[in-house]
């Protein structure tokens, strides 16, 4: 499976701040956002991934990660003009998919879950159709909400429903065999003129090819599009570390535990940042696993 992360648009909720930086690249608590995104592809064991931005941010992904070597994992850039839907992310990734399924992760998204890598692990393998994982949420009204049958294939889509058939929201990490792409370039622009991720599930639903996983309870999912849910999401990070002693997101962390790199290579790359209290939790990680 090849990994595709979207870290394009121009992120206008959070103006003036993005109007130099991309919105992925912010921190949440310690780490810039897409080591967030990041962290779930690898811990569905994918190491082949493409990140997609804007053209002005490319250079910054470049210095910031690098081709992926220091995290056993090969990373590739690719640009999206102007944001055209997250559909396109497959037609400008065609190349990078191959002959292979995919898994999508939006730029924005965190994810985070004891069983979490368990759960990556589970639906990345053979995929025949689609998989997407829904979240329960307070307030369907203002996302895009599946609704499954007893055997969790997805039997309606709607978006921002008034009078929602489940409180189950569509998140945005995406897991698609290979016929997405044909699918992807096949789809019609909306009335808005882009290409809508709920158009291309539709096809699989349609198809009986759409599974809908329910995270549930004992995982959190977290939306960083505004000032206040990003503040939000560096709150909940900071608690959790914390409280708990642990990294979320750590890419050299993920990396060891997932067998990518051995422990001196995530020991050294710790003490490249040793200044910060992020190297320092790489030092440490390193150090225990060895013991």
């Amino acid at each position: 499976m090849k990994g595709i992360i979207l870290a394009g648009g121009s992120g206008t909720r959070l103006h003036p701040v993005t109007l130099t930086v991309s919105k992925q690249l912010l921190p949440v608590h310690d780490k810039p956002m897409v080591y967030y995104p990041l962290s779930v592809l690898m811990l569905a064991d994918i190491r082949d991934i493409l990140i997609i931005c804007a053209p002005e941010s490319i250079d910054q992904f470049r210095r910031l990660l690098g081709d992926g070597s220091r995290y056993g994992i090969e990373i590739d850039y690719a640009v999206q003009p102007s944001p055209n839907g997250l559909p396109e992310a497959f037609i400008i990734g065609a190349d990078h998919i191959g002959d292979d399924s995919s898994a999508l992760v939006l730029g924005d998204n965190i994810f985070h879950g004891n069983a979490f890598s368990a759960v990556m692990e589970e639906y990345s393998g053979d995929v025949d159709g689609c998989v997407l994982f829904g979240y329960p949420v307070g307030d369907p009204q203002r996302y895009g909400v599946g609704e499954v049958d007893a055997d969790g294939r997805l039997v309606s889509i709607e978006e921002k429903p008034g009078s929602p058939r489940s409180n189950l929201a569509i998140t945005g990490l995406y897991f698609y065999d290979n016929e997405v792409v044909d699918i992807a370039k096949n789809l019609r622009p909306s009335a808005r003129g882009e290409l809508e991720i709920s158009d291309l599930n539709r096809v699989y639903m349609e198809r009986g090819k759409a599974k809908l996983v329910n995270l549930g309870r004992g995982f959190a999912w977290l939306d960083t599009g505004t000032h206040e849910s990003l503040a939000q999401a560096g709150h909940y990070v900071r608690t959790i570390e914390e409280r708990q002693g642990v990294g979320i997101a750590v890419l050299e962390e993920v990396a060891l535990r997932k067998g990518f790199i051995d422990a001196d290579a995530c020991y050294r790359r710790g003490e490249e940042l040793a200044k910060s209290r992020y190297g320092r939790y790489v030092m440490r990680v390193a150090e225990e696993f060895r013991r």
